[in-house]
């Protein structure tokens, strides 16, 4: 039930989202420093809780999701109030552009798959190329969650300089670097090469949605659902394939197989051309 409460909030929150913060990147990256918040946030909440109440302690994880729902509650409020007062919409959506979408949602599932693998594994591999106790696994999870923060922050700041596919594209090329540092890489500098790696994966984040939205302007929905759902979910049909490579082999070379996937995604994204920007009105 919560997975399908999560499924259905986002294309909807994601496409008012747009309609609000206009042609404006940064506001999006704002908007989605929440769920990169909410990621590197949930496992300190989930721990501290049970680690004092136990698993019986666990209802006790509903209040972010009342605080959530009374927010959402008062930002729809605010929208009807600013579509009511706006004027008609002068134009109607532009086409769909089908192939351009799903080669965007095809670099999408490349950095969920190397996301998703990396947060599952990347405890047990920092403790095994650092040689230290369990501490230094947890520091390399909250390093791959909080440097997600940043980075979805900083890709609408540099989209409104830069432009969103070039920006997006550098992204996809950093993050081949930075993953193969962190399964090369032993000792300490794993630590940078995560940091980098949660950075190459996160700036493009919120671009792209903004994208996908502009690549489906008559589905503006379904395109922030896809982009999405794809990026917190698909990555995960993968981890049980690199779990059991592991097992048959080392996590170093069960890992090692990520390091080729944004470069998949970069080679994706150079097909791509900017799309025209719809008519924002017109989305409502």
């Amino acid at each position: 039930m919560s997975g399908i409460g999560v499924a259905a909030y986002h294309p909807e929150a994601a496409r008012v989202a747009r309609a609000a913060a206009g042609r404006s990147h940064q506001a999006m990256g704002w908007f989605s420093l929440g769920g990169s918040l909410g990621f590197a946030t949930a496992p300190l909440l989930v721990g501290a809780v049970v680690a004092t109440g136990g698993l019986g302690a666990s209802p006790l994880l509903v209040v972010p999701a009342l605080a959530g729902a009374g927010l959402c509650v008062a930002a729809l409020r605010s929208v009807r109030v600013a579509a009511a007062a706006a004027p008609a919409a002068a134009e109607a959506p532009g086409r769909d552009d089908r192939r351009s979408f799903l080669l965007l949602s095809g670099a999408v599932i490349c950095r969920s798959i190397v996301f998703v693998g990396l947060s599952s594994f990347v405890s047990l591999f920092a403790v095994q190329r650092v040689d230290s106790g369990q501490a230094i696994g947890t520091a390399a999870l909250f390093v791959l969650y909080i440097g997600g923060a940043a980075g979805t922050v900083a890709g609408g700041s540099l989209a409104a300089r830069y432009g969103r596919l070039p920006v997006t594209r550098w992204s996809y090329a950093l993050t081949v670097v930075a993953v193969a540092g962190v399964v090369l890489v032993p000792g300490p500098l794993l630590f940078v090469f995560v940091a980098l790696v949660s950075a190459g994966l996160y700036v493009p984040f919120s671009l792209h949605i903004t994208l996908g939205q502009d690549y489906l302007p008559r589905h503006v929905g379904t395109a922030s659902g896809v982009t999405l759902g794809l990026t917190v979910s698909i990555g995960g049909l993968a981890s049980p394939a690199i779990g059991a490579l592991a097992d048959a082999t080392s996590l170093q070379t069960a890992i090692a197989p990520l390091i080729v996937l944004p470069a998949i995604g970069w080679l994706l994204l150079r097909k791509l051309r900017e799309p025209a920007v719809p008519s924002l009105v017109a989305q409502h």
